[in-house]
């Protein structure tokens, strides 16, 4: 089981990752057959090629994440709650998340999930 020291790089590495606009980094903190659903409920990202698309549009919108506090582990899993800023529709917006990361035994993001609905967006100030 990876550490809370790991953990928490791992997190800071996916922020950095989005500072960057850099879809590869990203990647590269999943496991061959990570999942992701962000936001839940929607269809499950499932592999490397399509969590890499995923983060490549998602990226193209100059989206920047702020944490917004620190990040809570447990066992081989982290939470962290954070403030997305992307251009959507013309106009920079604010979008509220938490994203909860599953971490396997090498260290690497098993499953993510990003937690946000429609009350979570806003305009920036």
């Amino acid at each position: 089981m990876p550490t809370p020291e790991q953990m928490i790089a791992a997190v800071h590495g996916y922020v950095a990752a989005f500072d960057a606009g850099d879809a590869e980094a990203a990647v590269a903190l999943f496991a061959e057959d990570a999942t992701v659903e962000d936001p839940v409920g929607t269809p499950a990202k499932i592999g490397h090629d399509d969590i890499r698309a995923f983060y490549t549009a998602s990226m193209q919108t100059g989206a920047k994440l702020h944490l917004q506090g620190p990040v809570r582990v447990g066992e081989d899993y982290a939470a962290f709650a954070f403030q997305v800023r992307l251009n959507w529709e013309g106009k920079t917006s604010t979008v509220d998340v938490i994203d909860i990361f599953r971490f396997n035994a090498d260290g690497k993001v098993a499953k993510m999930e990003a937690y946000f609905g429609p009350t979570n967006f806003g305009a920036a100030s």
